[in-house]
């Protein structure tokens, strides 16, 4: 399953809104450098979706606001 993600790192407070069943808008604490972010967001979908966070990868967005991440 692929899933689309608008994250915005550096937040305030930590939030998830599930925008549809396969779009999210993540707000994160950790900042956008040396991949503290992604490893964040893919703990936050991991978690949500009640999965084992080996199943859940980026595939496109590293270094952009917009991901898609592949859920196995």
């Amino acid at each position: 399953m692929y899933i689309r993600v608008v994250v915005h790192p550096d937040a305030k407070k930590e939030r998830v809104l599930q925008e549809s069943e396969t779009e999210f808008t993540i707000s994160v604490r950790e900042k956008a450098e040396r991949n503290q972010a992604n490893r964040k967001v893919v703990e936050i979908i991991a978690n949500e979706l009640r999965v084992p966070m080996n199943r859940v990868r980026i595939i496109s967005g590293h270094r952009s606001q917009r991901k898609i991440i592949s859920v196995e």
